[in-house]
């Protein structure tokens, strides 16, 4: 476990590097599209030099000088799969997005869905060793959490304190310089399967480039999507992506819980070309232009042509009712939505105060999506675009660019970790994770 504190204290110090420089590159490596995003930071804000109050991580503002997207080649189900071909993508992203910048990028933080992602709620109480709690007070609570026996082959990806409770008084999100006797905190860890996230580190390296961070795409899609108030009072954000949709559920401003399901709009596109016998390609044209989940009397009668190459003139000139159409997606569509209901259960979401639901993601573009989601879901259901950042171009503001946003979010305002303190050696968790954080050596 040490070497995995080390190896994310090591991506820390890096984005602070990379922010004293002024440049850094956002990458979402997504199953349909990779996105990248280079953004220019004005200068550190309240990063304090002694670790007083105030953000440990440090927080900067930002603005976007350059965009660019590519097909994904390689990845499926949000994973990497074929490493070269992810390889090219990523770097032809990157050069598109540095040339739109007129600058060169050395350090990125990416962001991918997939991965099985499991969440887990830790606690810890110690007494405080002085009246007013310190910097150390925070360490020492955050290594009392007892770290469960989350299996071989998975690797700890967020470790976030979400709640601090001093003596009777619980609800607080920064209990430094506080007067108080005993020190509870609440956490959320969130594991990953080991072998995803290094591939996507050694995928990253091939690329010439320095990795400063790493993080989840059903949180960041969270914190681009979803309004303060939602994030305050309790809401889930689907991100339905390409290969995989995210879940994940913020109440008091933080993630309490994440997790995905391994389907997406690229099911939707498989069964149309299927069901029409067409290609991908033109599968992918007849379900952006004509989709949807809610067929009405006109759908009978509304042909769409499904058109082809294969130089049979017959076969070429076949046309599909959009009845037929919203047949075809809407069982998927269903599928999809009644395992991310099965998730939000198992969470305990129906227990929280505010049970709001935001869809967003490319995939939550299906004309009718959010009323079918709310009979499935019954719950408040509305589509979520990311918010606005200085910069953005226009062609970047729709909902397929959530996570890629939330990624720039979380590299400017990022929340403390666990490995934002100076936890005792000796109180690093016992189990050994030798496989788990080989990575973390091979890339520093």
């Amino acid at each position: 476990m040490s070497d995995l504190y080390d190896g994310q204290r090591s991506m820390r110090n890096m984005r602070k590097l990379a922010m004293q420089r002024g440049v850094v590159a956002i990458l979402d490596v997504g199953s349909s599209k990779i996105a990248c995003l280079v953004l220019r930071f004005d200068g550190t804000g309240p990063l304090s030099e002694e670790g007083e109050i105030g953000s440990l991580a440090g927080q900067s503002g930002f603005r976007v000088i350059g965009a660019a997207t590519t097909r994904s080649r390689g990845v499926r189900f949000g994973e990497i799969c074929a490493m070269q071909e992810t390889e090219r993508a990523i770097r032809t992203a990157l050069q598109a997005a540095q040339k739109m910048a007129g600058i060169r990028v050395d350090h990125v933080i990416a962001c991918f869905s997939g991965a099985e992602p499991r969440s887990y709620g830790l606690d810890a109480q110690v007494e405080l060793e002085g009246r007013v709690v310190s910097e150390q007070d925070v360490a020492r609570v955050l290594s009392h959490c007892d770290v469960p026996d989350y299996g071989e082959g998975r690797e700890v990806l967020h470790a976030q304190p979400v709640n601090f409770a001093l003596d009777h008084r619980s609800g607080l999100s920064d209990p430094r310089g506080q007067l108080g006797n005993t020190l509870s905190v609440d956490m959320h860890m969130l594991t990953v399967d080991a072998d995803a996230i290094q591939h996507l580190a050694h995928c990253i390296k091939r690329c010439d480039l320095e990795l400063a961070g790493v993080a989840s795409s059903a949180y960041v899609s969270g914190i681009a999507a979803l309004v303060e108030d939602e994030q305050e009072l309790g809401a889930a954000c689907i991100d339905m992506g390409g290969g995989s949709t995210g879940v994940s559920i913020f109440i008091k401003k933080h993630m309490i819980y994440g997790d995905a399901v391994r389907m997406g709009g690229d099911h939707v596109t498989s069964d149309i070309s299927m069901g029409l016998q067409v290609p991908m390609a033109n599968a992918e044209r007849i379900k952006t232009f004509y989709g949807g989940v809610h067929a009405t009397g006109m759908d009978d009668r509304e042909m769409i042509e499904i058109g082809g190459d294969t130089g049979d003139f017959e076969h070429d000139r076949r046309t599909a009712s959009r009845a037929e159409l919203i047949g075809i997606m809407r069982p998927r569509v269903e599928e999809i939505l009644e395992e991310v209901r099965a998730r939000l259960d198992a969470a305990g979401f129906d227990h929280l105060p505010s049970q709001q639901i935001v869809l967003t993601g490319g995939g939550s573009q299906i004309p009718g999506l959010d009323g079918l989601a709310s009979k499935i879901l019954g719950q408040q259901v509305r589509l979520g675009r990311p918010l606005r950042v200085h910069g953005l171009p226009q062609a970047a503001t729709g909902p397929g660019f959530a996570s890629a946003v939330g990624l720039s979010l979380f590299a400017a305002h990022p929340q403390d970790e666990w490995w934002d303190f100076d936890i005792p050696a000796d109180r690093y968790p016992s189990r050994s994770l030798k496989r788990a954080v080989k990575w973390f050596r091979d890339n520093w």
